[in-house]
Formats: C-alpha cells, sequence, structure tokens
C-alpha cells in the first residue's frame, strides 16, 4: 500500500507541476524573451593608453589621466584621441587632439575636442570639425552627435561636399541611417552647372536629391528655378516643383502650380494655372494642363487654353481647346509654326474671330482660319470657307477669303449691306479694313442712306465687285465688268426679302470682350 501511495503523490506532483508551467510558464519565458531583446548597456571600455595616471577629483571620484594614442570603444563605437580625462564612475570622457570617433563601416568624425557620455551616448566635438559617410564630408566648427540615433547637428555654419556638390547652411541636421541632411538658413548648393538658393532644404546624399521646403532658386546658363516647395534631383538633372512654381529654360518662361522639368531632355509638364511665356516673340499660353520640349521648340496646352500676343496698343487673345506649336526645320533657323483647334475664338479690340480651327505661321505672319471661320471687324462680319490674315508688325495688312466669301454691315436692326462672291481680298490700314475686293461671281445690296433716312437700294451683280469702307461702314461699291443691277425706292421691297442666298447674321457668338471667348 505505501508503495501504491508513493507512486500517487508522484504523479500529482507531475501532473501540478504541468499545471503551473501552463499558467506561470510560458508568461516567464516571454518575460525572459523581452528582457533579451533589450539592448545590454556596455560600459565605455579603455582600449590603450601608453600612459595612465588616476587622480581622485574633489567628490573623490576616480579620474583617468591618458595620453599617448588613447582608444576607447563603447558599443558600436570606437573613440581615439592624443589624451583624455576619463571617469569609469560616472562613464563619461573628454578627449583632446586629433579626436577621431568611428561607428561602423562608413562614419568617421574628426576634431580636436570631445566630450561624450556613455549612459546618454552623446557626443560634443568641437575645433575643426569633418564628419566622414562614405562621399561625403561634412566640414564645421561644432557638431553634437547622438550616437545611440546616429544623428549629427551643427548650429555654427557648416559646408558639405556631396558628389559635384558643395552645400552650406547656417544649421544642419545630418540622419546617418537615412543619409538625409536638414539645412535651414542661408541653404546654398554649388555644382558646375547652377547655384541653388534655399531658406529650409533637405538633401539625401545617396540620390544626390535636394528637397524644398520653403521660397527656393537656381540659377544657371540653362535654367532658372523658383519655387516654395518641391524637389529637385542633381545627378539626373530632374525636378519637380509647386507653390508659385517657375521655371524659365531660357526659351520659355514656364509658371503653374506645379511644374515637372527634366533639364537633360528638355522636357517639362505643367499643371493648373499653366502660363507659359516668350519674351523674345512677346507671346504668352495659358491653360490648366502642357507639355513642352526646349529643343527643338514644342509645346502643347489644353483645357481653357488661351494664346496671347501681347501688345502695347492691342493684345490678341486666342482661346481653343487645344492649342499646340512646333519648330518647322526647314530653314536655317527654322520657324515656329502654331496650331489651335476645336471652338477657337479670337478677341481684340480691332477685330474678332470664330472659327474650328486656327494655324499662325512665325515665318510669314499668317494667321488661317478652317471649317466656317467668321471675322468681325468693327461693323462687319466677314465668312467663308476659309481665310487667312496677313500681317505685318503685328498688325493686319491683308486679308484673303476662299471660296463663298460673304461681307455683312448693319444698317439698323433689321436691314444689312451684303456683298458675296467666290472669293475676297481685303486690305487694312492700322488695323482698319478700308477695301474689299470680291473676284468672281460678284453679288450685292447695299442701302442708300441720306442721314438716318433710307433713300434707295442698289441690288447689283457683277463679276467683280470693289467696296471702299470709312469708319466701318461701306461707303462706296463699285462694279467691275458689265453690271446687272438695279436701284429701287425703299418702300418697294421688304428688308426681310432683301437676303443674299448664304446670308446669316452671327452677331450673338461674336467674342465682344475678352471672356467672351471661353462662351460656347
Amino acid at each position: 500500500m505505501a508503495e501504491i501511495k508513493t507512486r500517487r503523490i508522484t504523479f500529482y506532483s507531475v501532473f501540478l507541476l504541468l499545471i503551473m508551467c501552463g499558467f506561470f510558464g510560458i508568461p516567464a519565458l516571454k518575460a525572459q524573451k523581452a528582457q533579451a531583446k533589450k539592448p545590454v548597456k556596455r560600459k565605455i571600455e579603455l582600449l590603450f593608453a601608453e600612459t595612465n595616471i588616476i587622480i581622485a577629483d574633489a567628490s573623490g571620484d576616480k579620474i583617468n589621466h591618458l595620453s599617448g594614442s588613447v582608444s576607447f570603444r563603447h558599443n558600436d563605437v570606437t573613440m581615439n584621441c592624443d589624451s583624455a580625462h576619463f571617469s569609469p564612475n560616472k562613464q563619461q570622457l573628454t578627449a583632446f587632439s586629433r579626436v577621431h570617433i568611428e561607428q561602423g563601416d562608413t562614419l568617421n568624425l574628426y576634431g580636436d575636442y570631445l566630450f561624450y557620455d556613455g549612459p546618454s551616448e552623446k557626443a560634443i566635438v568641437r575645433k575643426k570639425v569633418e564628419l566622414v559617410d562614405r562621399e561625403t564630408h561634412l566640414f564645421t566648427e561644432a557638431i553634437d552627435y547622438d550616437v545611440r540615433n546616429r544623428i549629427a547637428k551643427y548650429d555654427t555654419g557648416g559646408k558639405i561636399t556631396n558628389a559635384e556638390n558643395t552645400l552650406t547652411s547656417i544649421h544642419g541636421v545630418y540622419y546617418v541611417s537615412r543619409k538625409i541632411f536638414h539645412f535651414k538658413d542661408s541653404v546654398k548648393i554649388v555644382n558646375p552647372d547652377y547655384v541653388m538658393k534655399a531658406d529650409t532644404m533637405d538633401y539625401n546624399t545617396l540620390t544626390e536629391t535636394s528637397y524644398f521646403t520653403g521660397p527656393s532658386e537656381l540659377k544657371g546658363d540653362s535654367l532658372y528655378m523658383y519655387c516654395e516647395k518641391g524637389w529637385y534631383d542633381t545627378k539626373n538633372k530632374i525636378t519637380s516643383v509647386w507653390t508659385n512654381a517657375m521655371i524659365d529654360n531660357r526659351k520659355q518662361i514656364v509658371h503653374g502650380d506645379s511644374l515637372f522639368y527634366n533639364d537633360s531632355t528638355g522636357y517639362g509638364e505643367a499643371y493648373r494655372n499653366v502660363l507659359i511665356q516668350d519674351t523674345v516673340n512677346d507671346i504668352a499660353i495659358e491653360g490648366n494642363f502642357a507639355w513642352y520640349y526646349k529643343t527643338p521648340e514644342r509645346f502643347l496646352v489644353t483645357n481653357r487654353a488661351v494664346f496671347i500676343q501681347i501688345s502695347k496698343e492691342d493684345s490678341l487673345f486666342l482661346h481653343a481647346d487645344t492649342i499646340s506649336a512646333i519648330t518647322v526645320a526647314d530653314t536655317a533657323s527654322g520657324y515656329r509654326l502654331m496650331r489651335a483647334y476645336h471652338g477657337c475664338r479670337i478677341f481684340s479690340q480691332d477685330f474678332q474671330a470664330k472659327a474650328d480651327s486656327i494655324s499662325y505661321s512665325f515665318q510669314d505672319s499668317v494667321i488661317r482660319f478652317y471649317e466656317k471661320p467668321v471675322l468681325w471687324t468693327e461693323e462687319n462680319q466677314l465668312t467663308s470657307d476659309s481665310m487667312a490674315i496677313f500681317t505685318k508688325n503685328r498688325q493686319a495688312d491683308r486679308l484673303e477669303l476662299y471660296n463663298s466669301a460673304f461681307v455683312t454691315a448693319q444698317v439698323d436692326s433689321i436691314r444689312f449691306n451684303q456683298i458675296k462672291g467666290r472669293s475676297l481680298t481685303g486690305y487694312f490700314n492700322n488695323n482698319e479694313l478700308t477695301k474689299v475686293e470680291i473676284n468672281g461671281n460678284g453679288e450685292s445690296i447695299y442701302f442708300l442712306v441720306d442721314g438716318n433716312t433710307i433713300s434707295g437700294i442698289n441690288h447689283s451683280k457683277c463679276a467683280n465687285i470693289e467696296a471702299t469702307i470709312e469708319n466701318g461702314k461701306v461707303v462706296e461699291i463699285t462694279d467691275f465688268g458689265t453690271p446687272d443691277g438695279f436701284i429701287n425706292p425703299p418702300k418697294l421691297e421688304k428688308p426681310d426679302d432683301l437676303r443674299l442666298e448664304g446670308f446669316s447674321w452671327l452677331d450673338q457668338i461674336r467674342p465682344k470682350k475678352k471672356s467672351d471667348i471661353f462662351i460656347d
């Protein structure tokens, strides 16, 4: 019986032990693992010194006065100097002359003075300080270095060299693990191709990319840039900027809410509130999206696109769904050809126009209109299958209408002077239409006016017709060849019946002010 009882006690003991392990063993194991994960705080280790004199300070703590190739180790850091004072009790050291801190495989920090606090793992390095991390060199007079978090700070001005870039600032922070500098106050990058200035900037030493968080500008021979936020890849010469952004590539000045530009390829994009300026030709393009190339120069603008020909006397505004320009290289210097298509409208003080598509050649200064074009100049409305305006010195010089040319001018609310024919040539003086010539199948209806009274109606047909215009009004019509016409008293015919075939009065779609170019 005693043997059986012993076995039972043993069985119950094992069973109880298993239960206790179930309740207490697993948490205990977890606690052990968690404790194992905590970093072990090692003490500063003196590796070598040629001389070591131990002196007690006023509080009784022992101080090691070391000299001659002094070397310490703390965790993953080694510290070398010519001489040092070391307090083992406080775990602090002060090093002098030819100080060298080495951390990992890449970071080296040099100076003439070091104070290091072991418990906090903070280092203060002074006098002729140099931090070296691979290809990056930082020169300053004072650095505070957080060894544990690998963060270096300076506040007395510093210079950084990285690849072809030299960076300077008053304040700086270097995040060693991320290879990123944060600069503030009088930030400047000097590169063989440009100089960049900013109030606040981050710089990635691996990618050689600058990040702007304040007013910043870049000046170079081929590029000027301003923004208040953005980034610039100095290695590949690619930038993306926003907030009051502007890029001048020496051929175009581009503004926009957001800009992208590759200086190596000369390609850029702009988004929202886009403005492209050509200061040489005094033209500008507006819209909400654009892409552009520097060489050969070309661009496309859409989303409320507007072309502006700038003039002190009378600027011209052209709106279309899409406006583009290319450089045609069939001459030694090439010339620009601009196209606008879908819903084109033009407004200027001297004339207005509407067409489905428009082209403008900078070679011969000719504006061409296609697909049901309409041109208004003062009181005259001109329509045809297509037309062209020839300009000189930014003023209209000659007008040509091709196929189904028709000129209409309103006399009063129900009467219209009308001239039509196969084609038309018009002549301008100081941007005012002064004469039109109808060539082929000419026909006209002209109301003779005596003061404010209609005195007669001249209805004629002739191969060729010439009309003289003064102050926007037709004052004389001359028929050439063998005319077929007659003059009737005004009461013999109803004004509504006096319409030549193809007549239409389109005043309701005429842009009467700049904002009307956006009305469909």
